[in-house]
């Protein structure tokens, strides 16, 4: 991953100038596959322990989401997994003015959406209206602005789009790598209905057979708490080819089976039921490893593969004016220090997962490790320092149960919730509400639906409807890895302060931290700042960072097509899905 030759890299792609439009091949060194060797035909199977909100992609927020699943979230460009380097994908190149505050680029001619329509400038262009109208809510929007002011697209003609940048950008083709959805779908919808006609589209009820989409698959069904099947996208394969020449991609169907937990997720894997799985305890790998010994099961498995790129947190709500003792505690940097220090992050690593983890104290994932600050203050595993800042809090006594208690009677006692089926986030949860029993918290643990818990997360105003909430997050970027919609104050996942404007200095200041990295491109520099933002992080604790499993893949070996082992890690993944075929 080159991340210091970011502008070096863009320079010489965009050298190329505009050259003539032709089908993009996606290069052998992605696959283990030879050219010409993969068979056509035939289904991959995955599993999510989560059901869907939405097929659409305006509303989606969760990892795990149908629109991404038919689209794989490409773009104008993508990065190439051997290098780290942005490389042209839904363009044929691009020129960068001088200033770099404007990218022109030229859209690849002949590709089509899955309804035989042509894809040109205008798919993007509305696609970005609306995920920058505020009254849409998309989970994107936060990712085109810089501070106050935004990204502006402009269409120069029907296959050439500008991006104009408020200062130069060292995410400038994160942004522009944004997926587009069909203008000939939305825009009427859009322009006669607004906000609230987009949000009425692409329910969980919405026929598939409405479904446009340009990647690979397009759905074909989805049956609720049961399953999603993708069938192929044939005009997908007119401008995507191997180096053969072949079309991609080789499967027929794409399914995604929704189980109820992990447990099930693996038992569906070691009896040949889903193709892939990412497990990530002792147990699960040492089952597998159990029945490819006995030869009950023929597959690949690779263990330690990187660190993860995602993260396990607990977050309190800052915003609950219906209980002015919960938030003025919610508020207080004491009382969450306090909370990270009954937190045994080494304990989660061996109890969750079986020893296979890495211990986080921040919103850097350990598989950046030239981002991380490991000068930071961390606020490790120590029940006397937790009870020694709540007693600065004014809890220094015990009621009759034990718990602790103000000079006025009130407990410390919170709901902790996590979407219940996810066994890991179950067990992280009992760990906490444990060690708070012994320093004198009562916590009340409750898992609930997945969607319900999104929808609590995501809620705004003074006066949301939950305590904290163990979740995680995934990504992070390669050129700056602090989130555009979680650090400043008006980010759609600045989960813990919802209310739309700073409260704490610290916010602020992190937010102004954010905007000086993500604007300076020298990336030494980028770092300082990088560096800078994550000791205010510490001081504020926001986001209660716990610890993320490492990166295991398992695959049946009737797949094939997989990344070469020097590929596969929590950033790239184990395979593209186009070039995924069925070998038995």
């Amino acid at each position: 991953m080159k991340k210091t030759r970011w502008i070096i890299g863009i320079l010489a792609i965009a050298a190329l100038g505009f050259a003539a439009a032709q089908p993009f091949t996606w290069p052998s060194k992605w696959t283990t596959a030879k050219p010409g060797e993969a068979k056509r035909g035939g289904t991959f199977v995955e599993a999510t322990i989560s059901d869907f909100r939405t097929m659409n992609p305006f509303l989606s927020a969760e990892a795990t989401n149908i629109p991404d699943m038919m689209n794989l979230n490409l773009g104008l460009v993508m990065r190439d997994p051997t290098t780290g380097e942005w490389i042209p994908y839904m363009a044929t190149g691009w020129e960068i003015s001088k200033d770099q505050t404007e990218i022109t680029f030229k859209i690849r001619k002949g590709m089509k959406w899955s309804d035989g329509e042509p894809i040109t400038a205008d798919d993007w262009i509305w696609t970005y209206k609306i995920h920058m109208d505020p009254d849409v809510g998309s989970n994107s929007r936060d990712s085109f602005f810089i501070g106050d002011s935004p990204v502006l697209v402009e269409k120069i003609d029907d296959y050439t789009i500008k991006f104009i940048y408020p200062k130069p950008d060292a995410e400038a083709f994160a942004i522009a790598s944004f997926t587009p959805w069909p203008a000939h779908v939305f825009a009427p919808v859009y322009k006669a209905k607004g906000a609230d006609g987009i949000k009425g589209m692409w329910g969980l009820n919405e026929d598939p057979k409405n479904i446009v989409a340009f990647g690979p698959f397009v759905l074909e069904s989805y049956r609720p708490g049961e399953r999603a099947i993708f069938k192929r996208n044939p005009y997908f394969g007119e401008w995507n080819k191997d180096e053969a020449g072949n079309p991609l991609p080789y499967l027929d169907r794409y399914q995604v089976n929704i189980v109820k937990d992990t447990n099930a997720e693996l038992a569906a894997f070691l009896t040949g039921e889903i193709d892939y799985m990412n497990p990530s305890t002792v147990e699960h790998i040492s089952q597998i490893k159990k029945a490819m010994n006995a030869g009950k099961l023929d597959a690949t498995l690779k263990v330690n593969a990187s660190p993860v790129a995602s993260s396990q947190f607990v977050v309190f709500n800052w915003n609950k004016k219906d209980e002015p003792f919960k938030e003025a505690l919610f508020r207080s940097d004491k009382f969450r220090k306090a909370i990270s220090h009954i937190i045994n992050r080494q304990a989660v690593v061996e109890v969750v997962y079986g020893g296979l983890g890495t211990p986080m104290y921040g919103s850097v994932y350990p598989v950046l490790k030239q981002w991380i600050n490991n000068d930071a203050p961390k606020y490790t595993y120590d029940l006397k320092k937790a009870a020694q800042l709540l007693a600065e809090l004014g809890f220094t006594k015990k009621d009759k149960e034990g718990y602790l208690v103000d000079s006025q009677g009130r407990r410390i006692e919170f709901n902790l919730a996590t979407n219940a089926g996810n066994a890991q986030r179950e067990q992280i949860a009992k760990l906490i509400v444990d060690a708070g029993k012994k320093v004198g918290i009562k916590i009340n643990f409750r898992p609930i639906d997945f969607n319900t818990l999104v929808g609590q997360l995501l809620s705004k105003g003074d006066q949301r409807p939950f305590d904290a909430i163990i979740i995680g997050l995934t990504g992070g970027g390669l050129d700056w890895p602090f989130g555009s919609n979680v650090v400043p104050c008006k980010g759609n996942l600045h989960m813990y302060n919802r209310s739309g404007t700073c409260i704490d200095p610290r916010e602020t200041l992190m937010e102004k931290l954010y905007y000086k990295g993500r604007t300076t491109l020298d990336f030494k520099e980028r770092v300082k700042i990088g560096y800078r933002l994550q000791e205010v992080e510490a001081d504020l604790q926001p986001i209660i960072y716990i610890a993320g499993p490492n990166y295991h893949a398992a695959w049946n070996n009737r797949m094939a097509g997989f990344h070469p082992d020097a590929i596969i890690s929590s950033i790239w993944g184990s395979f593209e899905l186009p070039l995924l075929y069925r070998a038995k």
